[in-house]
């Protein structure tokens, strides 16, 4: 005589049974959503990733580093948009100090913090400084060679070609507003044209400029 018990199915909540019945509509290998914090943190760049851009900058950018910047920041990386470019490198210019210097310690700051600063300050300043001393202490000894006068020469103009079109790449989004380019046309003549002092200008303007921004954004 069989006497085994009839078998029942484990009732959901039951200690020593798992209920393997899925939810209807729930797929199997259904996992926990990432907030937004998680996604904007796996998009923005690490430390390591700052200091091998800001060297790779620092190694190729020949008399102008801006141009090459923004190219490695937004075209290359996509770390930030056009328009928070050029929102970032007015803030630099504005501060005391090298432009690209300003922008290296803004953009670690404002991903990694000051270990991203001082990782990104040192990714570009690494090999110039040692390159420069290493021609320095040879352009010394051939200074007066007429040949290194004219290779001079040659990089003076190539480093103003790259300004103007880094120039141009910068001020291009501002097309869209006739009160920003109006601005930026009354910076560029009074600085290159009236030769204003900067510093005047730019406590004269920065505030014009803040007005009209936020003007234009209501």
């Amino acid at each position: 005589m069989n006497t085994q018990a009839p078998f029942t199915s484990p009732t959901p909540g039951t200690p020593g049974t798992a209920d393997t019945r899925l939810a209807p509509n729930t797929p199997a290998n259904a996992t926990a959503p990432h907030n937004g914090h998680d996604t904007a943190a796996a998009d923005s760049p690490s430390i390591r990733a700052l200091f091998f851009g800001f060297l790779g900058l620092g190694m190729t950018a020949f008399g102008g580093a801006l141009p090459l910047a923004r190219r490695m920041i937004v075209d290359k990386h996509r770390w930030i948009s056009d328009a928070e470019f050029t929102d970032l490198l007015g803030l630099c210019q504005f501060l005391p100090g090298g432009n690209i210097i300003n922008l290296s310690v803004a953009l670690g700051m404002r991903f990694r913090g000051w270990r991203g600063a001082l990782a990104s300050i040192l990714g570009l300043i690494a090999a110039p400084s040692a390159v420069v001393i290493a021609l320095g202490t040879i352009y010394q000894h051939f200074q007066n060679d007429p040949h290194v006068k004219h290779l001079f020469a040659g990089l003076a103009a190539a480093a103003a070609g790259l300004l103007i079109q880094m120039a141009w790449k910068v001020a291009w989004p501002l097309r869209k507003s006739v009160v920003l380019g109006g601005v930026a046309v009354a910076c560029f003549i009074a600085i290159a044209v009236l030769r204003v002092p900067l510093v005047l200008t730019m406590l004269v303007m920065t505030p014009i400029s803040i007005y009209a921004t936020w003007r234009v954004s209501q």
